[in-house]
């Protein structure tokens, strides 16, 4: 998926959808207007797997569903620079991406967790038990979209943390 298709049918895709819809009056009325869609933000200290590092520094981290499912991520100093770079160049219209350019599946991000942390990653969430627990909101986990931020590279941006293991 990137920025000239549709958005994803998850349900913060339709929220970011509505984001993107209120700011047509501004944009109609000259103003310059960007929409940056940011993926998942990686820190070292909490960012979106932040409940996830307590689970695999114990050793009971792992997969959540088939873990075949795209996460598509950026780190938060890429997020910065990416947002800052919209901010400051004035020739950035519209929507932009803003995830790594080499999105990750929940096993290799799980993968990427437990090596960094020297733990292992056996333990395995089953799908039926995000959906029991999670709801609707767990398409937000089980869900793949394999995110790619082409305009943003085609702006001349450069990830300083262009893969997962980065």
């Amino acid at each position: 998926v990137d920025e000239r298709g549709g958005l994803h049918e998850l349900v913060l895709a339709q929220v970011v959808a509505g984001w993107e819809a209120s700011a047509a009056p501004a944009a109609d009325a000259g103003i310059r207007v960007v929409h940056p869609r940011t993926g998942l933000v990686v820190a070292g200290k909490g960012g979106a797997w932040g409940r996830l590092w307590p689970l695999f520094k114990l050793g009971v981290g792992g997969r959540l569903g088939g873990g075949s499912q795209y996460w598509s991520f950026v780190s938060l100093r890429d997020e910065v620079h990416a947002i800052r770079r919209m901010i400051d160049d004035s020739s950035m219209v519209g929507p932009y991406n803003v995830t790594a350019p080499n999105p990750a599946t929940n096993a290799e991000i799980t993968k990427a967790m437990a090596e960094l942390l020297h733990r292992p990653a056996f333990a395995h969430v089953p799908s039926f038990v995000l959906k029991t627990v999670l709801g609707e909101m767990s398409q937000e986990v089980l869900g793949s979209a394999k995110v790619l931020p082409t305009r943003l590279q085609e702006s001349g941006f450069v990830f300083d943390d262009p893969t997962i293991e980065d």
